[in-house]
């Protein structure tokens, strides 16, 4: 209507028989309206031990074809590497092809396995992206041999109890994760570590990128 009224008197007068408003076709207008997808992939990533460069190789290799597929969803994908005695976040919350592949291209690797700080990590990012209005997703891939506990301190049993503290933390604020086991034997511990999180086990020894891909992306639609 809008559209039509400062032409009603040109067709008016041009056809002075015909009352009530002149709607051309030219008139009509469509708005539409862009689906922005809210959903967050957060990959949270083992950069420890003697098979770090191949695992996160893949890993690499999985973030940019997820991100490729998420960019025609229009979802977002983010990075974080933990090794050592702590978690860094290596990529936040992006869309952007470019920017991934900038950040990848540095990802470090080797250390201890604090995989409770890279669990808690994740789930700080988690929350923070939920305050924002996105729906976070944590994919951790490791081969579960944790051994620096939250302080930083070595050894095992500790490192072992923190890491189930934060996975029942993810679990506890309704966070939806998925665990995937890149040991070349599936680890019974790590499979106890998934049913603490209430999250999907999936042992993938031998995964290359396109496997890894497709392994998140279904449990993403399901």
């Amino acid at each position: 209507l809008r559209a039509a009224a400062p032409w009603q008197t040109i067709r008016r007068s041009a056809r002075p028989g015909h009352t009530g408003l002149h709607i051309h076709p030219g008139d009509i207008r469509v708005k539409r309206f862009e689906d922005r997808s809210d959903r967050l992939l957060i990959f949270t990533v083992d950069a420890s031990g003697s098979a770090a460069m191949s695992r996160l190789a893949e890993a690499k290799g999985a973030v940019e074809l997820l991100l490729a597929e998420a960019y025609a969803r229009r979802d977002h994908v983010s990075l974080i590497a933990f090794r050592g005695s702590g978690a860094d976040t290596l990529l936040p919350p992006t869309r952007s092809l470019v920017q991934t592949k900038r950040r990848l291209a540095g990802l470090p690797g080797g250390g201890g396995t604090p995989l409770a700080a890279g669990l808690r990590a994740g789930l700080d990012a988690a929350l923070l992206a939920r305050s924002k209005g996105l729906m976070p997703t944590v994919a951790l891939l490791t081969d579960g041999r944790g051994n620096v506990a939250l302080d930083g301190s070595p050894g095992r049993t500790q490192a072992g109890r923190d890491a189930v503290d934060m996975a029942r933390a993810l679990r506890a604020a309704s966070i939806p994760a998925l665990v995937l086991d890149t040991a070349v034997r599936p680890q019974v511990a790590l499979r106890a570590l998934a049913a603490d999180m209430g999250a999907p086990y999936m042992p993938l020894p031998r995964a290359d990128a396109r496997r890894l891909s497709a392994a998140i992306g279904t449990a993403l639609e399901t």
